[in-house]
Formats: C-alpha cells, sequence, structure tokens
C-alpha cells in the first residue's frame, strides 16, 4: 500500500542525491523541493529513489543549466512554506502556476498542462463529468491543489472531502468510502493502468478553469531569485533539442506540454 511506504520512507530518503551529469564541479548548488506522491511525475519507490516526469525533467534542466542539483521530499501541504523557510531552492512536483500562489512565490514559464479529471468506480452509477451528474455524490481530492479548488468552485452540490495525499483518496474510492475523485488526467490515468487502480474508471476530462488551474506546471522558486528565469530558459532549451520530447515519450503517449 503506497501510504505506508510514503511515510515509512519518508524520514530515511529525506535527501536523495541526484547530481548532473555533465555539471561542472564548481557549478551552482541547486537544491529542489518536491512530494515523492504523485506518480507518475512524481514518486518516492521501495529502495528510497525518487522517480517520474517532474524527476527526470528536473535532471535535465540541472544538466543544461551545468548545476549540481540534490532533491528533498516534503508533504505538499507544507512545501511552499518550506521553500520560503530555504529548506530547498526550487519546488519541481506539478505546480500549477496561479495567481493565489504568486503572491507567494515566482515561477518559471510552464513545463506542462494537462487538464483535470473525475474517476468513479467501476460499478458507479455516475453517468458523466458534470456537476449536476456529482450532485449528492461525495468527491474525493487532493487538498492545497487546484483539483481541491476546482472541486469546490465547481461542484457545489458535491460534499468534497480532502485528503493530504492523492494516495488517501485512491485508497478510499477503491474501497466504496466516496463516490468519486478529481485529479490531473495523466495522474489518473495511469493509476487506473495499476492493480489499485483496476477498481475504477476515468469518466472524463473537465473544462480547464484559468482562474483555478492557472498556466500550467510550473517551477516555483522564492520571491526575486532568478532560478526562475534560469529554468525558464533551461525549459525553452530542452525543447529546442529533442531532451524534453524524450522524456516525454518515456512516460506518455502524447504530449503533455500542452497548447
Amino acid at each position: 500500500m503506497r501510504i505506508s511506504k510514503r511515510f515509512a520512507l519518508a524520514a530515511s530518503a529525506a535527501v536523495i542525491a541526484l547530481f548532473s551529469t555533465n555539471a561542472m564541479a564548481d557549478g551552482e548548488k541547486i537544491v529542489i523541493g518536491t512530494e515523492g506522491a504523485y506518480p507518475p511525475f512524481n514518486n518516492l519507490e521501495s529502495d528510497g529513489s525518487l522517480t517520474g516526469f517532474d524527476i527526470d525533467i528536473a535532471k535535465a534542466l540541472c544538466e543544461e543549466m551545468k548545476a549540481e542539483c540534490t532533491f528533498v521530499t516534503q508533504d505538499w501541504d507544507g512545501i511552499i512554506p518550506a521553500l520560503i523557510a530555504k529548506k530547498f531552492d526550487a519546488i519541481v512536483a506539478s505546480m500549477s502556476i496561479t495567481e493565489e500562489r504568486k503572491q507567494q512565490v515566482d515561477f518559471s514559464k510552464k513545463y506542462y498542462n494537462t487538464p483535470p479529471a473525475i474517476v468513479v468506480p467501476k460499478d458507479s452509477d455516475i453517468k458523466d463529468a458534470t456537476p449536476e451528474a456529482l450532485a449528492g455524490k461525495t468527491l474525493g481530492a487532493q487538498g492545497s491543489t487546484t483539483h481541491s479548488n476546482y472541486a469546490e468552485a465547481h461542484m457545489k452540490d458535491s460534499e468534497v472531502k480532502l485528503y493530504p495525499t492523492a494516495d488517501e483518496y485512491k485508497l478510499d474510492l477503491g474501497n466504496g468510502r466516496i463516490d468519486a475523485a478529481i485529479d490531473d488526467v495523466v495522474v489518473l490515468s495511469e493509476w487506473l493502468k495499476t492493480e489499485d487502480g483496476a477498481c475504477c474508471k476515468l469518466l472524463g476530462t473537465l473544462p480547464i478553469d484559468p482562474v483555478i488551474n492557472g498556466e500550467g506546471a510550473g517551477i516555483a522558486v522564492r520571491k526575486g531569485d532568478p532560478l526562475a528565469d534560469k529554468f525558464t530558459q533551461a525549459i525553452a532549451a530542452i525543447r529546442k533539442s529533442g531532451k524534453y520530447q524524450e522524456i516525454n515519450a518515456k512516460y506518455f503517449p502524447f504530449d503533455v506540454y500542452g497548447d
């Protein structure tokens, strides 16, 4: 069960060194914070390693910037406060660029953009991913995310139940304790391919709300930190070189960069 693994390993794998292969010996040292509980974007494995699209993109960006990068894991609900407290220098954790978050941190330009979606048990009587179809139902979401904000704003006739991690709402959905869940369509689609996800089906994607969903996932840094521009330049460089597309193809059969 991923929940127990997540918490059991978080302390022992608090710092995972991932040095860029082409980093200069005197290169800039950057500590990157990630959640480690949001596959296929970032996940803390049983051996203590970090894997996922976010992690591979971060490694490629560090290599492009000729920087020495280390990674630390941080629970999602405390990840921005930990950045501001200088526990790390940047967040690479599928964080959506929103106006609310821009009040606290600066962002690079996006490195991917995918829509939210709804999943339900396979035997569910819910027919489509609309507020009307979900009225009177209990909808799970990870707290302090754009997806929980979306549910609370648009699914006003549903009971929105918030969870500290995505693993926990998935467990409750699989066990019939909630009627549906909302998250990124890629996260949900990948989960449905697993043994734990065999319980459920994708009901459909939701229209992006630009105010809530923002401009896509970006890399967050402290206010005024020039790292934001450096990451933006590195994102453009790996897309031009083809490295981005190589990483994209490792995880997805479609372009997650978006429009």
